[in-house]
């Protein structure tokens, strides 16, 4: 009975592998990427707010 076993190859099925060596040819400080994601907040509670008004939608 011990001959019915079936194996599996063994593979990296799924796995990747990132490497340390790549660098971004954009990068962003911290505070200035908090900065630019509190601009876009405000403008999108304006946008939301009073942007029938600006746009002249209605």
């Amino acid at each position: 009975m011990g001959k019915d076993k079936v194996q599996m190859p063994s593979s990296t099925a799924g796995i990747t592998r990132y490497f340390d060596e790549y660098k971004s040819k954009i990068q962003f400080k911290p505070g200035s990427l908090i900065v630019m994601v509190i601009i876009v907040i405000i403008i999108m509670i304006i946008l939301h707010t009073q942007g029938y008004a600006i746009l002249g939608l209605r």
